[in-house]
């Protein structure tokens, strides 16, 4: 998310708003920590019960969520006419979970892998903090220059 100050269309999200946002998409970024740079990776997920749960295989994510839990995820979409969008992102605690329940809850809600290869490894998400932000996309001609101003110079 921006750090700008939002515009007058721009709405600041409750949590039951994010939520509803998450459920309605599949893919978000991860940003995790790998030694001391971070490091963002796609993945898909399906929220369950206030937390995110996505499937991962050995290598510099899992790793990194070995050494040090703490995440952050963003997803964002757009409504059908592509005049609105929406930001949520969520900062937590990543934890591996194996037990069976867990996993067949995950496997019901549609949870699998999109890219081959091993994803043994299922990660949720426990949120410390979740905010978002919807807002009207402003037309290219706010913020480009007219092309007529640019080739009278």
């Amino acid at each position: 998310m921006s750090t700008s100050e939002p515009g007058p269309e721009t709405d600041d999200l409750s949590v039951h708003d994010c939520w509803k946002y998450l459920r309605s998409a599949s893919i978000c970024r991860v940003a995790v920590l790998s030694g001391d740079r971070p490091d963002i990776f796609p993945v898909n997920y399906v929220p369950n019960y206030g937390t995110i749960i996505f499937r991962t295989g050995p290598g510099t994510k899992l790793d990194a969520l070995l050494a040090s839990p703490m995440i952050a995820l963003e997803a964002d979409g757009l409504n059908s006419y592509g005049t609105i969008a929406w930001s949520v992102v969520i900062k937590g605690h990543a934890e591996l979970v194996s037990n069976n329940k867990d996993v067949q809850e995950a496997v019901e809600a549609g949870l699998s892998p999109w890219e081959p290869g091993a994803k043994d490894h299922l990660v949720r998400v426990t949120p410390a903090e979740v905010s978002g932000r919807r807002f009207v996309i402003s037309p290219p001609s706010s913020w480009w220059p007219p092309l007529d101003s640019m080739s009278s110079g």
